[in-house]
């Protein structure tokens, strides 16, 4: 058998940057060296309490072992619908206007299965979280990365091609906090988003992974909030990030009756939903531990403020983020030759942290690379003094 034979989607996906600093992390570690891992976006806390208690007591009930509803139990989509009306003042329908998904990346490669058709053109920032690109180019649309400095450039690029363009754009796909640069925005930018995609009829997807991840007094806002929004818009939330719950793979897509029916249909042939417990768990998340998500977004601007300034003190002068829970830094100066892949490689090699490059973001992720902030402040002032002394010694 011909393993060298590449099958027609997976032609479509590039060569994996990500897998070289894994390989060499992986290497290291086999050699006993302390690695400080500060690559993947892949939350150490743990869920809270009383989630991981109704979960061991659910899974005890031999009901809760059978198939599970793909589009989420009721008593879950009842629980998101009233989080968001808490939070955010919105009101949507439980039953036409919110799905539960397996997680956020589920809810975003099925809808744009369920939605976008041969070369519908979805624009998006670049650089941007991989599947954002990739999950439009497996879906058969074409993927429109517009260069974002900031968000303003990325709307009048926008609003450009709008003007200039022929074919309008089917979707636009955006991610605020944003993985990986961190940028963010206020109302007034979904404001104008809104109003671009009800003029020209195009619909919008709002990744709100990091919902919950605002620092220094930041609250990021949901694009549901902006009136008129559930006629074009969508948004996937998940609980990942939130409440440590990454494993857990339990997200949402809410907005728009239509994209959300569609998610449904094409949900109902793929899976059963969530493990049943897991579900009924995550309705505990959302009803009593609101808390627990400030207790979370503190941990993450304590280990923030503490990876900024042993870098500033390294001699690596690099802004505080915002929002998510990463830190998006410029190559120092000296070493901008080399690129983030080559600089990434040696990081690791001459400091024992590994980070994750900014090309495998995409192209105008060069230049760059992304913290995680997964690690407590001890192990990340060990990593902080590692490049310090590789930075001196040149």
């Amino acid at each position: 058998m011909d393993t060298t034979q590449e099958f027609y989607r997976i032609k479509k996906l590039p060569p994996y940057v990500f897998a070289v600093i894994n390989e060499m992390k992986a290497k290291a570690r086999a050699a006993q060296l302390d690695v400080v891992d500060l690559g993947m976006g892949n939350p150490d806390g743990a869920a809270p309490r009383p989630v991981v208690s109704k979960l061991v007591e659910a899974a005890r009930n031999p009901r809760n072992h059978r198939y599970s509803m793909s589009r989420g139990i009721p008593q879950l989509r009842n629980e998101i619908v009233k989080r968001y009306q808490r939070n955010y003042g919105v009101t949507l329908d439980p039953e036409k206007e919110a799905i539960v998904t397996i997680g956020a990346k589920d809810a975003l490669a099925h809808l744009l299965f369920a939605v976008i058709g041969p070369g519908d053109a979805v624009v998006s920032p670049n650089p941007c979280y991989p599947i954002h690109q990739y999950g439009v180019i497996m879906a058969e649309g074409h993927a429109c990365m517009l260069p974002m400095p900031t968000p303003a450039v990325f709307l009048e690029r926008l609003q450009d091609l709008y003007q200039k363009s022929a074919k309008k754009p089917t979707m636009i796909l955006i991610s605020f906090p944003h993985n990986p640069t961190t940028q963010c925005i206020d109302l007034e930018f979904l404001k104008e988003i809104i109003r671009l995609a009800a003029h020209h009829g195009t619909m919008v997807v709002h990744d709100f992974a990091y919902a919950d991840l605002g620092f220094d007094g930041y609250r990021p806002p949901s694009i549901l909030q902006v009136e008129g929004a559930k006629e074009v818009a969508v948004e996937i939330f998940s609980l990942s990030k939130s409440y440590n719950m990454a494993g857990w793979r339990v997200g949402f897509c809410l907005g728009n009756a239509r994209m959300i029916h569609a998610l449904a249909r094409i949900k109902s042939y793929l899976d059963y939903g969530v493990f049943q417990p897991i579900q009924i768990a995550s309705i505990i998340a959302l009803r009593e531990c609101e808390e627990d998500t400030h207790k979370i977004r503190a941990v993450y601007q304590k280990r923030r403020d503490v990876l900024i300034q042993g870098l500033n003190r390294a001699g690596w002068p690099v802004e505080p983020p915002r929002g998510t829970m990463f830190t998006w830094a410029p190559l120092p100066e000296k070493y901008k030759h080399l690129g983030s892949l080559e600089f990434s490689k040696l990081l690791l090699e001459k400091a024992l942290v590994a980070v994750s490059p900014g090309i495998g973001f995409g192209p105008h992720g060069e230049g760059y690379v992304r913290f995680a902030l997964i690690e407590n402040p001890h192990r990340t002032r060990q990593a902080t003094a590692s490049i310090k002394k590789m930075l001196q010694s040149g």
